[in-house]
């Protein structure tokens, strides 16, 4: 019996929540009339305290959409290295949208340190690309920013004249963490994208949220990367069927990742970090790291990584599949 601890994308829409997608009112969501769709972005919208919102195929898409439409052609993007928006979307800001990121190493707890960000930003010379958004991200890593350092850089951002994004893919995850309601989380920045297929376990989608005026230019960015969605309330309806039931269900998640990183800790030959949500991060000695991955495998247990494990828990994760898991764990070890 495989247990999958690649992602919380792997996730499979619950009987529920399929009931809902084959119940779902639809239209053509391009011309405006799909009604299920349209549900979901003032349920989103409402939910993150924001004027409008854009359903879209992905967060990839999402977070593109949004420095297109916060940024020209020759602008700049202040990011994070290990930003996913930077790392992990093929580069597509500078490759299709002619925007220069900006990178920065991140602080141990996930933050861009405020002089870091300020260093950043360029003068206004003809010699630099223009400085228009800083984009964080919450959670990070697994890892929720801290209480008050979104608006300290949102105080930055003002000063300086900047916009601000939220890659909030997990973002439910920090709310939950934080036991503070999703749009305080949200408060203080321009634009949010939110994922619905990681955690709030949905097939598809993603929102991207604004005001009405960045929203209306952000849908004309959709269109043209092709994410113009025809009678997309099926999928709508999973995510506005994910909004009221999955949300809360997350802390069910941190507490699995909690256990899951408590009994890899027992192991000393591990170095386990803290799970702060639903991720555990191991690093395996390397001289043991292949053998221990392949053990895993033929357990049936699957994960990212070798000598550096991610580890991550999700709707389809319980806790007697976690005590599976440590139990093959046990017995790689107890074999030695």
């Amino acid at each position: 019996m495989a247990t999958d601890f690649r992602s919380d994308t792997v996730t499979r829409p619950t009987a529920a929540m399929r009931a809902a997608m084959a119940a779902a009112r639809v239209g053509d969501d391009v011309f405006g009339d799909d009604p299920s769709v349209n549900a979901l972005e003032a349920e989103a919208a409402a939910l993150l305290g924001f004027d409008a919102a854009l359903f879209v195929s992905s967060g990839t898409q999402s977070n593109l959409v949004a420095v297109m439409t916060h940024c020209a052609r020759g602008d700049e993007y202040i990011v994070g290295q290990q930003a996913h928006t930077y790392r992990y979307e093929a580069g597509g800001a500078a490759v299709l949208g002619s925007v220069q990121p900006q990178p920065l190493d991140h602080a141990g707890d996930g933050t861009l340190p405020l002089a870091d960000i300020e260093a950043a930003i360029k003068p206004d010379d003809l010699h630099f690309a223009r400085t228009r958004l800083v984009a964080l991200e919450n959670t990070i890593g697994g890892r929720t920013l801290p209480a008050g350092y979104t608006q300290a850089v949102r105080e930055l951002a003002d000063r300086r004249g900047l916009a601000m994004h939220l890659d909030g893919a997990r973002l439910w995850n920090a709310a939950v963490k934080q036991r503070v309601a999703p749009r305080e989380i949200a408060a203080g920045f321009d634009s949010v994208s939110v994922c619905l297929s990681k955690g709030l376990g949905a097939p598809v989608g993603s929102l991207l949220c604004g005001g009405r005026d960045f929203i209306r230019a952000a849908r004309r960015w959709r269109k043209m990367l092709g994410g113009g969605m025809r009678q997309a309330g099926i999928l709508a309806a999973a995510g506005s069927h994910a909004l009221a039931h999955h949300i809360s269900r997350l802390a069910d998640d941190h507490d699995n990742a909690a256990r899951l990183a408590a009994g890899l800790a027992r192991l000393a030959e591990l170095d386990v970090a803290p799970a702060e949500t639903n991720m555990v991060f191991v690093a395996v000695p390397p001289h043991i790291a292949a053998a221990f991955a392949a053990h895993l495998a033929a357990a049936g247990v699957m994960l990212t990584g070798t000598a550096r494990q991610r580890w991550v828990t999700h709707l389809d994760v319980a806790a007697a599949d976690v005590d599976r898991a440590l139990a093959s764990v046990d017995r790689f070890f107890a074999a030695r």
